[in-house]
């Protein structure tokens, strides 16, 4: 999708280097590829600014793979014959950016949404090289599409997971777009007026430059400081700046 030409300006003016920097977009559609995913019109958006900001993006349909359910983090240990989850938290360790994104059915997100985040839970307990939980110092966002109300609704449920995994999550991290209630045109759809609604682009723009500044300054900063929050230690016994308890 072609950027207008404030978002253009606004990546040429840019004067910060965002070329270390890598996102992972993951469509919560139901549609399998190369089905059309209106959701993906937000995400072609918002994965625009980021290349012509020198960030390497990729977006994944967990439909498209064989994810089992569970909160193991390799699933085939308890009995499933497959999961695929494991190499896509490959993907998801190796990107400084994650956005989640979904479409909204019954006021919710979708059934595969719920499903990833689960996952996300289940991998969320590794620890990363400082002793802390395996998310901390990466970036979370949300994109929502739909024709009924709920995108504020799941943008809260997506966006307090992530934190609650680690994740940091930036101002305005959240985006959405919807239809007239009921059945009528979806986001990509002709007439929808969704690629033109200014409301959406403003806040898609907005949420895609916060996630590359906390990104870069958290990454430049060698990431989140670790004291006071490293289970690796608390299991050991440290208590940080509190006196540790008396085991006598």
């Amino acid at each position: 999708m072609a950027l207008s030409e404030r978002q253009t300006a606004m990546c040429s003016e840019s004067k910060w280097d965002f070329s270390d920097l890598s996102a992972l977009f993951l469509n919560c559609t139901l549609k399998k590829s190369p089905e059309k995913s209106h959701t993906q019109g937000l995400i072609d958006i918002s994965a625009a600014i980021m290349e012509k900001n020198g960030v390497s993006v990729e977006v994944i349909r967990p439909v498209d793979h064989d994810i089992a359910y569970g909160v193991y983090g390799d699933m085939t240990k308890q009995g499933w014959d497959r999961d695929d989850w494991p190499q896509l938290y490959t993907k998801v360790k190796a990107a400084e950016i994650l956005v989640i994104t979904s479409p909204i059915w019954l006021g919710e997100k979708s059934s595969i949404c719920t499903k990833t985040i689960e996952r996300l839970y289940s991998t969320s307990g590794d620890l990363n090289q400082n002793g802390q939980y395996a998310y901390y110092g990466k970036i979370g966002g949300c994109l929502i599409t739909g024709n009924e109300d709920g995108a504020k609704h799941c943008s809260m449920n997506i966006l307090y997971s992530l934190q609650h995994l680690g994740y940091v999550i930036p101002p305005q991290a959240d985006a959405g777009w919807l239809g007239e209630a009921g059945p009528g045109p979806s986001y990509l759809d002709a007439g929808s007026g969704g690629p033109e609604n200014d409301f959406t682009n403003r806040n898609t723009t907005f949420m895609t430059w916060n996630l590359l500044h906390l990104a870069k300054m958290i990454k430049d900063a060698g990431g989140i400081p670790a004291h006071g929050n490293q289970r690796s230690k608390w299991d050991a016994g440290c208590r940080f700046d509190y006196a540790n308890p008396d085991y006598r």
